[in-house]
């Protein structure tokens, strides 16, 4: 077979057609946010969140008015220009409570959050990488630690510790990760045997490495969706101790409490128990329209 000249090649004529570029080129996080922003109910969750969030951190602050000073010359007015959610039979204003509560119980669903991608992913991560007697054994303790009603662990600190954060957070903290370390683990299963991570055990990377750089990235979706529902999951438990009288004790205000105070003056007061309901039903509401706008954003099976 004789040389090919390049004289038999010629530039092909762009009029002729071909190949056209429909649409940009987006990377995985950029295509996500692109189908995102079209779900309008999981983009209506994102704004409301951050109103709270705004609203938790700085009303407080802005306003005149304590979480805990109490004026028994302004016992249960109704709500008004000088109190917006009016006040409580003590005479504490309860915008300023409500928006504290608020604070708390989103510092407890983050710290949540936190504990359950730090010690979940890693908990899940090791055990669907390595595999055989070492992912026995942690799935037995798993099984043991699942068996274990949360709300026995919370009632059992709340006893020896006090009521409080800290007693919540902790009974969180034993038990919360289970769920979150099963999902990794069950995704980490699946990637381990995938050609980018042999190559990169034959290139001679260490265990460490490739979880953390090549398969923990690749789960980060489903990391995402699980941690927004983690986040309203805390909140109610806490809400229901604090209602129960097992959480969070007055003077210090959190929506649980609130709402069991609310609802003793219903009748009478329904402004006590109307607000706090409003903001915890749009807290949990708008994690639940967040968390299923990102489960279908970072899927991409769901991809058009």
């Amino acid at each position: 077979m004789g040389k090919i000249s390049k004289d038999l090649f010629a530039p092909a004529d762009p009029s002729n057609g071909g190949d056209v570029i429909v649409r940009p080129s987006l990377n995985y996080w950029q295509d996500a946010w692109r189908r995102l922003r079209r779900n309008k109910l999981a983009m209506i969750g994102l704004v409301v969140l951050i109103v709270l969030t705004v609203l938790a951190v700085a009303a407080p602050w802005l306003s005149g008015y304590d979480y805990e000073t109490q004026n028994l010359s302004e016992i249960n007015l109704k709500p008004s220009g000088g109190h917006f959610f009016g006040t409580d039979d003590f005479g504490r204003d309860l915008w300023v409570r409500v928006w504290w509560g608020t604070r708390i119980s989103l510092f407890i669903g983050i710290i949540a959050a936190l504990l359950d991608l730090v010690v979940g992913v890693i908990y899940g991560g090791i055990s669907g990488y390595f595999g055989g007697k070492l992912d026995t054994v942690m799935q037995r303790f798993i099984e043991i630690v699942s068996a274990i009603p949360y709300m026995l662990i919370a009632i059992l600190l709340i006893v020896l510790l006090g009521p409080g954060v800290d007693s919540i957070i902790l009974a969180y903290a034993i038990t919360g990760w289970v769920t979150m370390a099963r999902l990794v683990r069950g995704q980490v299963l699946l990637l381990k045997q995938q050609e980018y991570v042999l190559a990169a055990r034959t290139l001679g990377a260490s265990p460490v490495r490739i979880i953390a750089r090549h398969l923990i990235p690749n789960v980060i979706g489903i990391i995402i969706v699980q941690i927004t529902f983690v986040v309203p999951s805390a909140i109610f438990v806490e809400a229901f101790l604090s209602f129960t009288g097992l959480g969070i004790k007055p003077p210090l205000a959190s929506l649980g409490n609130l709402l069991n105070d609310g609802a003793q003056y219903m009748r009478y007061q329904p402004h006590r128990l109307i607000f706090p309901t409003i903001v915890f039903s749009l807290i949990l509401l708008s994690f639940n329209l967040l968390g299923d706008g990102l489960r279908d954003a970072l899927d991409p099976k769901m991809r058009k």
